[in-house]
């Protein structure tokens, strides 16, 4: 868990002691927009703008049910930060495992990658994508999982 921090941590860190020398060195008004720079940075890469990850086991679990796909991922990640800024309100339409809390979900990525931890992977039907394009991920979504719909009703109106 504290892994998923220490990179956010020591950005926001980094902000502070640079806002603090301007803030010394030029006044508040250099300080403020650097300082709210490095915070917005920070919380790009914190695990906040991520839905809520899940275990494997319990993503497995869900996604037999409701035939959703699994995300394997880890904050700091350039790549599953693309991924999940492309997916934009569909991104909560997946089953999120966050690696580095997750040793199953590690191993589960190990196994598909070669040993490698190479993220996001992306589980789709018992397939492995390896990280796929926000584009075609959302293309291949299920119109029930994509927009909340029924087959009744694919649009997910109430």
């Amino acid at each position: 868990m504290t892994r998923s921090w220490t990179v956010p941590a020591l950005i926001g860190l980094c902000g502070a002691v640079i806002a603090t020398g301007l803030f010394l060195g030029r006044g508040p008004g250099a300080a403020a927009p650097v300082l709210v720079w490095f915070v917005l940075l920070a919380v790009v890469y914190s695990p906040v703008i991520f839905p809520r990850p899940v275990g494997a086991e319990e993503a497995r679990r869900r996604g037999a049910v409701d035939g959703r796909p699994i995300v394997y991922w880890r904050p700091g990640c350039k790549y599953c930060l693309r991924l999940r800024i492309g997916l934009g309100r569909d991104a909560d339409r997946l089953h999120w495992v966050d690696i580095w809390r997750d040793p199953a979900g590690a191993a589960e990525v190990r196994a598909v990658n070669g040993g490698d931890e190479t993220v996001p992977t992306v589980v789709m039907a018992g397939r492995p994508y390896v990280n796929p394009d926000p584009a075609w991920l959302r293309g291949r979504l299920s119109p029930a999982v994509r927009g909340g719909g029924t087959a009744e009703d694919p649009e997910g109106r109430r």
